[in-house]
Order: C-alpha cells, then structure tokens, then sequence
C-alpha cells in the first residue's frame, strides 16, 4: 500500500542524530490486554499478573536536525527480544512536519503532526506543619508557603483542519528549581523496536542513548 506523504526538506543527514533539549519520562504500569493491542502478534510481551511497563516521554528540543520542536511518545508496553527487552511506541506526536515525515519514514515510527501548548500558572504549595501533622487528615494542619509554577503541556493531534484533544499533562516548570540545582550526570540506552506501519513495514530495532542530568 502506498502511501502518499507531503514532501519536507531533511537536516537528519545520516545517523547518528544528537537530540539536545529537557524532557520528562514516567513509567507505569499498563494492563496486558489493552497493551497488547497496538504491539505486532510476533513478540512477545513481557508481562506479570496481568500487567507490563509503559509510559510516557514528553521532550522539548531545543536543537536537532529538525531544529526546535516538541515530542511525546507513549509507550504501551515492553516486548521481549533475547538477550534484552525494548520498548515499544503505540503514539508518536510531534510538531515538525520534518520530525514526522522522518520517524515514519526512517525511524518506522507511527508519527502523527500535533498541536502543543505550554501555559505556567502560579499555585500556592502546601507545606506541612509536623506540630499538628495529625490535623492533615481533616486539612487544617497545612501552612501555604512560596508558590509553585506549574506548566500545563496540551497536546493536540492535528488531521487536515480539525485537531482531536489527546492528553494534558502538568509538571513543574524549570523556573522552580532552588539555585539552578542539577543532578549527578546519568548515561543509559533505552532499547527499542519500531516498524510494521503503513509508512515502513520493516520491523527495526534501534537504541537511544541518553546523556542526562535528573533534577
């Protein structure tokens, strides 16, 4: 089946493509059934009672070969491939025509164009008071401290001209970190399979390396 696909320039050139950016990962647990879904029948998942690891990745790209874009992958779940197991993506959105165009196409990533945008709002943070830490049960053994900057990310996936709501997500904007505190420098590879798509129906194995500080 051929797919007919908008033409982009491409600044990907030939791998490896360094990502540079913030971002946040969160893992939880996915029920096997619904996991199971949007993953090829030939791998097997890795499961217990009834559940496997997904998540999600929201990441800002400050510099790429498609220049300044955002992501977000979910992941649905975790295959097994011996001797390791990979992640895989059900849903890729990202707001770069070219960052599509190449996941499909290069990566066998199921990319989809998407609307993000980003709103930081002040809220009042509690702070508790160990005095009377037992009246927090019933919300009168708090204190309101300095507030907190909350940014709320919405990601809308856009087909033609009308655009479907997918999630809102709310984290803590960077302007909340005392003194610009970074945490101890981090290095791992997240194993991966991609593929099997209307764009590419290879199946592909691949790895992010990431180079990361926690905060």
């Amino acid at each position: 089946m051929d797919v007919e696909e908008k033409r982009v320039s491409s600044g990907y050139a030939k791998p490896p493509w360094i990502f540079k950016g913030s971002a946040l990962y969160q893992i939880h647990l996915v029920k096997a059934a619904t996991a199971r879904a949007f993953i090829p029948k030939e791998f097997r998942l890795v499961e217990a009672f009834g559940y496997t690891l997904g998540g999600f990745f929201l990441a800002s790209y400050d510099d790429s070969p498609a220049g300044v874009f955002d992501e977000l992958v979910v992941i649905a779940g975790i295959v097994w491939n011996p001797p390791t197991s990979c992640a895989w993506a059900a849903r890729v959105l990202v707001n770069s025509d070219e960052a599509c165009h190449h996941g499909r196409k290069e990566v066998g990533l199921p990319s989809q164009v998407a609307r993000f945008s980003k709103n930081i709002t002040a809220v009042p943070k509690q702070k508790r008071d160990r005095a009377f830490g037992f009246l927090d049960t019933f919300g009168l053994g708090t204190t309101l401290s300095h507030p907190e900057n909350l940014m709320e990310v919405k990601v809308s996936e856009v087909d033609s001209a009308a655009s479907t709501d997918i999630c809102n997500i709310q984290i803590r904007s960077d302007e909340t970190k005392v003194g610009n505190w970074m945490g101890p420098a981090i290095k791992m590879a997240l194993p991966s399979f991609s593929g099997n798509t209307i764009y590419n129906s290879n199946l592909l194995k691949y790895s992010c390396h990431l180079h990361c500080r926690c905060c």
